[in-house]
């Protein structure tokens, strides 16, 4: 209906319908096909090709090379299912003749081969038609080239028909026939009986496989974060790990060696997932994270100064799930020691046990959870029940005092003394840690090797009540190098191992990042680790050593090709598994980004010369 009837219908004026519809936006607004070898399209120059003949057997997409390349093109494939019946009926009296043919036919004729191929072919479809249950179908294949000028039109046709040949594919140029090869692969569904005739090629249903268009998987989570692109077709790859309708959970294990990108990587998460508001907790080892944590203004608890965990704390998230409060600091603290003092008895572990009940009894805290909060001060009663402050809590201490008194903990009381007055001193006073920053990074570099699984195990310990505290917030703990928390003891790997298991019911996600994976997985076979990752649904895995390749093939269920991908892997570059997806991805960030998390020297001196100027 015209513009003016449409007008007169519905008793309006002409200029109220306008002077375009919607189909304008679609339409060329200049078009020449005057020349007979390409098409004229506003300011593109446009051509086309059909293929007229296919390898004998395709085996995989067989356009593969064609979509992956950098052409700017559009491909279109029309399928045209015949009768059965009448195939079969056709090939029968094909099969005939050409039986009939071979036996009378001298052996020295030239085209004998020709004819003894095209009867076998023809018994080979009608028995996939009887007997395979398949269907025969015409196949049509048409591409269409776009340039912005006539020699960069005729470069990339030349280098498109070598990329054909290259996979047995044998194509003609649509000459005098330009305007109708476009109009097919146009969005009309429009397939011209002239072309037909030259491009139809028979194929059965199994055949239909190698020309599948989509080659690769696609990650693309509506409300996610850029990972990077896609290494196949350099399509963005994002992810919402918290979607709980599409992974299982939001943990993430980040693998590589040194020097692979990993670390980059990860602080580009960190980047982007502040942007988002997301709570993240993070252990920093290799004080890595420092300038992240500054440009990004979080706050950052550095151990050997004036920050302190008191490890004998009660925090009102602390409880787990059928344990009361002290029953589970109790067990914490139990870790606590084992790690501090790994060759115990089993007696000296009792009465430890026992010394840390009874020093919590002193305070007035016992099995009893309403004894952890006050409700009276001074005698007198207060007008809302609250739980106990940081100051109301023992400290390592008042423990001491006890065990003093009991000549069967001389032993514990000496090698307890570094944590009293030696370079644990900081777990001895009351908390004064403020985690009320969406980005809180512990810098424990300073802490002597010795004794770093441990202050990891109490900050790890910090952060998990933290976690516990607001389950409807989103929020990740980060374990930097954790191969060093897994491997010490199996106390301390059960407990990380817990967290893996149960932090997706407060809303929150773990990450574990190493570099070290035969570590990672030594305790009790791998039982920790092989948790560990059985429990992430997200794996991002950057370039291994060979034994490592080996154990994360049977860990991750790796194929030959993954394998083979790893091995070759550059830096930046990961092979991510999310869930059923696979992937591999080329980690991307922008000139600000970059500029906040490089570590690189050369990175940072060029950008030091940049500000002076």
């Amino acid at each position: 209906m015209s513009l003016i009837a449409n007008a007169e219908k519905h008793k309006l004026p002409i200029l109220s319908v306008g002077s375009r519809n919607n189909l304008d936006g679609i339409y060329p607004a200049y078009v020449d096909t005057t020349n007979p070898r390409y098409l004229v399209l506003d300011n593109s120059y446009v051509a086309g090709l059909f293929v007229v003949d296919y390898h004998k057997e395709m085996q995989r997409v067989f356009l593969e090379r064609c979509i992956l390349s950098d052409l700017d093109l559009q491909i279109s494939l029309f399928y045209e299912k015949k009768n059965t019946y009448e195939v079969i009926k056709e090939l029968t009296y094909h099969i005939g003749n050409t039986g009939a043919n071979l036996k009378t036919s001298n052996e020295n004729q030239t085209d004998i081969d020709i004819m003894g191929s095209s009867y076998e072919d023809a018994k080979y479809i009608r028995k996939q038609l009887q007997i395979g249950g398949e269907d025969f179908y015409y196949l049509y294949t048409y591409i269409v080239v776009y340039a912005n000028s006539k020699e960069e039109l005729e470069f990339d046709l030349q280098k498109l028909e070598g990329i054909l040949a290259g996979i047995g594919l044998t194509s003609r140029r649509g000459v005098f026939r330009e305007e109708q090869v476009f109009l097919s692969c146009a969005p009309l569904m429009q397939n011209e009986k002239e072309l037909k005739e030259v491009t139809a090629r028979n194929v059965l249903t199994s055949g239909l496989i190698s020309t599948y268009p989509f080659l690769s998987n696609e990650l693309c989570d509506e409300e996610g974060i850029v990972l990077g692109t896609n290494d196949s077709n350099h399509s963005l790859v994002m992810i919402d790990r918290f979607d709980t309708e599409k992974y299982k959970n939001a943990n993430m294990c980040v693998l590589g060696t040194s020097g692979s990108g990993k670390s980059y990587f990860m602080k580009l998460m960190i980047a982007r997932n502040r942007y988002l508001n997301i709570h993240q907790y993070i252990m920093d080892p290799d004080r890595e994270y420092i300038e992240l944590c500054r440009k990004l203004n979080g706050t950052l608890i550095q151990f050997g100064s004036d920050t302190s965990i008191n490890i004998m704390d009660i925090r009102e998230s602390s409880s787990e799930e059928g344990s009361g409060y002290l029953q589970s600091k109790v067990g914490k603290l139990n870790i606590f020691f084992s790690l501090l003092i790994p060759d115990m008895t089993p007696e000296e572990k009792s009465l430890l046990e026992e010394k840390i009940i009874l020093c919590y009894n002193e305070k007035g805290i016992t099995f009893d959870d309403d004894s952890l909060y006050t409700i009276k001060e001074n005698g007198k009663l207060l007008g809302k029940k609250r739980f106990r402050d940081s100051e109301d809590m023992p400290i390592l201490s008042d423990l001491y005092q006890l065990l003093k008194k009991d000549k069967k903990m001389k032993r514990i009381i000496t090698l307890l003394k570094p944590a009293l007055e030696g370079s644990l001193r900081f777990l001895n006073r009351h908390t004064n840690v403020d985690l009320s920053n969406k980005l809180v990074i512990a810098d424990i570099h300073d802490v002597e090797e010795n004794s770093l699984s441990l202050v990891m195990f109490v900050i790890t310990d910090f952060y998990w009540d933290k976690i516990k505290e607001e389950r409807a917030q989103k929020k990740i703990l980060y374990f930097d190098e954790a191969w060093k928390l897994i491997g010490t003891s199996d106390d301390t790997a059960n407990f990380i191992f817990k967290i893996f298991k149960t932090i997706r019911k407060y809303g929150g996600a773990a990450t574990a990042i190493t570099q070290d994976i035969n570590d990672f997985f030594t305790l009790q076979d791998g039982k920790f680790g092989k948790g560990i990752m059985n429990n992430s649904s997200i794996k991002c895995m950057f370039q291994l050593e060979e034994n490592e390749i080996e154990k994360m093939k049977e860990m991750a269920c790796l194929s030959e090709e993954e394998c083979y991908r790893l091995r070759n892997m550059e830096r930046g570059v990961c092979l991510l598994h999310a869930d059923r997806t696979h992937l591999v991805v080329k980690v991307e960030a922008s000139k600000k980004e970059h500029s906040i998390i490089t570590t690189d020297r050369k990175d940072i001196e060029k950008m030091a010369i940049m500000r002076n100027e």
